[in-house]
Order: C-alpha cells, then structure tokens, then sequence
C-alpha cells in the first residue's frame, strides 16, 4: 500500500486541529449568539410598539415597559418549556430540536386564540379594580415586570423550574402594596387564584395516575401489545386532536356548540385515522413482541406535547399580557382595545416562543428525567392530564402554574409507581430499610428543591418587586 508523502499527513492533521479550533469556537460563540438575539427581540419590541402607541405623553415608560415585556416573555419560555416538552423529549420520543420548534409555534397558537380569559382574570380580578390611571400605576407595573423577569431568569440560570405565574402575582401584588399600600390588591381574587394552585397539581398527579392504571390495563399488560396500542392509542390522538380543535375554536370565534362539536369531531377523526395509520406501518413486518412501546406511543406523545404548548401558550402568555395591558391602559395608550389586546398577546407568545428556542434547554432536561424515570408510556399520561387541566382552567379564565400542574403529573405517575410496586412485593420478604430507601422511584431531593422554590417564589419575587419601587424610584 503506497504511503503519502509525510508533508501531506502533517498538513491533514494540521487541518484537523483547525476544525476543531473552529468547533471549539462556535460551540463557545452559542452562548453569546443566544444573548444577541434575545436582546435584539427586545430592542425591536420596544420599537416596534413605541410606534403603534404613540401621541401619549409618557413615552419613555411605555418603551421601558415594552423592552421589560418583552424580556420577561424570553424568561417564561426558557422557564416554562419544560411543562410541555420535558415529558416527551424524557422518554426519548422526539428530539431536543424539533420539539422545540413545534412547541414554540404552538405557544404562539395559544396566546394569540386563548390567550384572553386568563388576561382579564388578571388584568380585571387582581388589580383592576383597585388602581387608577396615570404614570405612578405604570411605574409600578414596569417594577413588577422587571422584578419577575429577574426572578425567572434565576431560577432558569440555577435549574429550578419556578412558576412564572407565581413570579408575575406575587411581583404585582409587592409593588402595588409598595405604591399604594395592602387596598390596592384584590385579596378575594387573589385567594382564589392560590386556592388554583393548590388544587391543580393535585388533579394533574391524580389524572396522570389515573391514566398510567388506565394505560397499563388497556395497553401495558396486554399479552399482544401491539394490537392493544393499534386498538387504543389512535383514540388518545384523536381525542386530543378534538380537545385542542375546540378549545381553539371556542376561544377564537366563541361559535355555537354544533358547529364546535363538527370540527373537533373532524380534527379527531384525522387524529385518528394518521396514528392508526402510522402503527400499522411500524407493526408492518415487525413481530409483536419485538416492537418498541416508545415507537407505538411516539405520535400520541408528541400530539400529547403539542397540546400542552397550545394549553401553556393560552394560559401563562397573561403572566406578560396582563402587566403590560395595565400599563397601556393606565398611561391611555390610543388605538383600537381590541386590537391593541391582539398586539399585546402576540408580543407575548412570541416572547415565549423565542425564550424556548434559545434558552429551554437546560429545564426540559430536569423535568423529563430527573424527578423520576419518564419511558413512553409515563410521559404520555403526564403529559395528557397536564394538558387537559390548563386547557380547562384557561377556558374558565383561571391563571394556573402550568409548572404546578406539570411536575404534580410526573410526581403523580412516580408515586403511582411506587404503589403498584409495593403492592407488587407485598406477596414477597420485607426488604431491609436501606433497601427500601434505594427503590423510591420519586427522588425526593428534586421534590424537595422544587417545594422549597414553589414556597419562597411569590414572597421572593414582591420583596424584588417592592425594593425597586422603593429604591429605583419607579
């Protein structure tokens, strides 16, 4: 075998060490590449908006507020992605990458459709009531974006899945007391909106367990499997197609019931008659033992994702509407209500949407895989009951944590593991203490950093809130 000259073999590994310099850079370059295009989106934000409200006197607050918005719209998507995506990219049924395309356009899908129920329960219920016009109510608000956003942005940066929801109330509730003292939060309203986050993790957990039973008695312990998921699983996808078809028909158009139920039908039919397609192409050949239950349940998994995006999208884009809509009003901010509330919610859901394609990475690995084990089948019952409890609050106007009710499911779906494996081993000897320790399927130090962040984040964000009211002097 005829060798290369030995001036060739060192200039190939010369050009090896340069590409991997230039690798080694761009790798490095991501980060700061991530930072310029958020910053560029809040800079165009501010523009952009400045020129569709102007002819009002406090300019310079409105494109301060606009910037903050925006900024906050990026931290909620880096934050919240996890809610939607964590589940399906945990049990590996679709990539990083592509999940977090798809799910940032349904984000923006749900604000701009239904984004506006859970807008005027914070808008109205919260503080509509209590505060008046002028430039001191909107200083106060720009306090409290900039105080949740900073808040959000913490916890994204130390791993710790917050609810932004949490963050925006409890900044709003600090800088209004901070400015107009304890009248001017609705206490009722605000009581009711936490009795929602009590409640809702613990029907997203029950729902996910409940579906997980379900599952492994429908499909699971089936003998044939693949005939069991054939039968089964394009229900799932139908279903949800119906559920995500009339919700968003309902809240864009607000049509009779006829018409509502005809195009959920028809998109659950089409949801159908694709999964029951897909299974038979993958069982095609393929005997029934040996084929993955992670490519049988891929396609409801990621219809179940999608609907979680258009759910998050409709609910917690009134986590940035709601402020800034206070600030537009507060200042008279001219032009058609209407209109300007579209605006507002697509400033919002794109915020989310880009906020997730550059910075929700980090989180979607924390709850896909590290509270408990998520495969295929776990994931898609999360998944389900999360999506089917936002949906139904954001339907009654309620500003749910859709991380709340996210991680409530994949806590739901561990216990509920660790039960039937009690149960399972209750035939058999007890197990030394140590042992027993070893086989909890909750990691209880995850559960534990998540409560201890849940608890500390309203009081955290309205201090941060207050401080910038009382010493940056808005």
């Amino acid at each position: 075998m005829r060798r290369e000259p030995r001036e060739y073999r060192t200039l190939d590994k010369d050009l090896s060490r340069v590409t991997n310099t230039e690798r080694a850079v761009l790798h490095s370059a991501r980060p700061l590449l991530r930072l310029g295009l958020a910053l560029i989106f809040i800079a165009a934000a501010s523009y952009v908006g400045t020129g569709l409200f102007t002819g009002q006197p406090a300019i310079g607050i409105l494109a301060a507020s606009l910037a903050v918005a925006a900024y906050l719209a990026l931290s909620i998507g880096g934050n919240d992605v996890a809610n939607a995506l964590g589940p399906a990219v945990g049990a590996g049924a679709i990539g990083m990458t592509a999940g977090l395309v798809l799910v940032a356009a349904m984000e923006v899908m749900g604000a701009v459709i239904a984004g506006r129920a859970v807008t005027a329960t914070l808008t109205e219920g919260l503080v509509g009531n209590t505060l008046g016009e002028g430039e001191a109510t909107a200083r106060m608000m720009l306090a409290a974006l900039l105080a949740a956003g900073s808040w959000i942005s913490l916890a994204t940066w130390l791993g710790a899945p917050v609810s932004t929801t949490h963050s925006v109330v409890g900044a709003i509730a600090g800088a209004g007391m901070a400015t107009f003292g304890l009248e001017a939060v609705n206490w009722p309203a605000m009581g009711m909106i936490a009795f929602g986050w009590i409640v809702s993790p613990l029907v997203s957990g029950l729902a996910a367990a409940g579906l997980m039973a379900l599952l492994r008695v429908l499909v699971l312990d089936r003998e044939d499997r693949v005939a069991a998921a054939r039968t089964w699983m394009p229900v799932v996808v139908g279903l949800a197609s119906a559920m995500l078809a009339g919700v968003a028909e309902l809240a864009w158009h607000g049509t009779g019931l006829a018409a509502n139920a005809v195009l959920a039908l028809a998109c659950g039919a089409l949801g159908w008659a694709y999964t029951r397609r897909r299974i038979d192409r993958q069982s095609r050949g393929e005997a029934g033992g040996r084929l993955a239950m992670k490519q049988l349940l891929a396609v409801p998994l990621i219809a179940a994702a999608l609907v979680m995006g258009f759910a998050h999208g409709a609910n917690d884009t009134s986590n940035v509407a709601a402020p800034l809509t206070i600030i537009l009003d507060s200042l008279s901010a001219g032009g058609d209500d209407a209109l300007r509330g579209r605006l507002v919610l697509l400033l919002g859901g794109l915020g989310i949407a880009l906020g997730i394609l550059l910075f929700g990475r980090r989180l979607v690995h924390m709850v896909g895989s590290r509270i408990t084990r998520l495969n295929a089948s776990r994931a898609l019952c999360v998944s389900l009951a999360t999506a089917a409890t936002v949906l139904g609050a954001s339907l009654l106007g309620l500003p749910l944590s859709t991380t709340h009710v996210a991680v409530g499911g994949v806590f739901g779906v561990g216990f509920y593991r660790e039960w039937r494996d009690r149960r399972l081993a209750a035939s058999q000897p007890p197990l030394p203490a140590e042992e027993r320790r070893r086989r909890h399927l909750v990691r209880r130090s995850y559960m534990r950093m998540i409560l201890g962040a849940w608890l500390i984040t309203v009081p955290a964000a309205a201090v941060l809130a207050a401080a910038l009211v009382w010493i940056g002097g808005f």
